[in-house]
């Protein structure tokens, strides 16, 4: 089953400021696009241009990619991964994942897809890793080792 890639996944991969973020991200992108074990939806795209293009101060106020090369990176993105988009049901859903499990709304609305399309696991930084929001498990795709290594089942066969 398909893994939903949260913004910070695609944004890393691009962010020279966390050496070991970025390989993690270009890992988890190359390895989940020869496998088709993941999707993206539209808003990550979209949150992917704007945070790549946004000055950073660390940069010395450069984006870390500039206008054309986000729009092409996002493109070739979109040639790559299955696109989900919202829908009435996903927003009916990020509203209630708002309520119930206090998510900001950007994040529920990622949630909401996943949750919507019956995927299974979220892969994104912005969740609790481990934690089943609904149906969906939330995994930290950069947690070091250490960390929790197998994630239990969501149901009992």
């Amino acid at each position: 089953m398909a893994s939903l890639v949260d913004t910070n996944v695609l944004v890393y991969r691009f962010d020279p400021r966390d050496p070991t973020k970025q390989r993690r991200a270009t890992a988890v992108l190359e390895q989940g696009i020869a496998a088709q074990s993941i999707v993206v939806a539209q808003q990550s795209l979209l949150e992917f241009v704007a945070a790549v293009t946004r000055p950073q101060r660390a940069l010395g106020g450069e984006p870390l990619l500039p206008m054309p090369q986000a729009l092409l990176e996002a493109e070739d993105l979109m040639t790559q991964l299955n696109v989900l988009y919202p829908s009435r049901d996903v927003l009916v859903t990020a509203m209630r994942g708002t309520a119930a499990y206090g998510l900001a709304w950007f994040d529920a609305q990622i949630w909401a897809v996943a949750e919507v399309h019956g995927l299974a696991e979220l892969l994104s930084e912005d969740f609790q890793h481990g934690r089943h929001y609904g149906r969906v498990r939330a995994v930290n795709p950069f947690v070091e080792s250490g960390g929790v290594h197998e994630l239990p089942a969501l149901y009992e066969a």
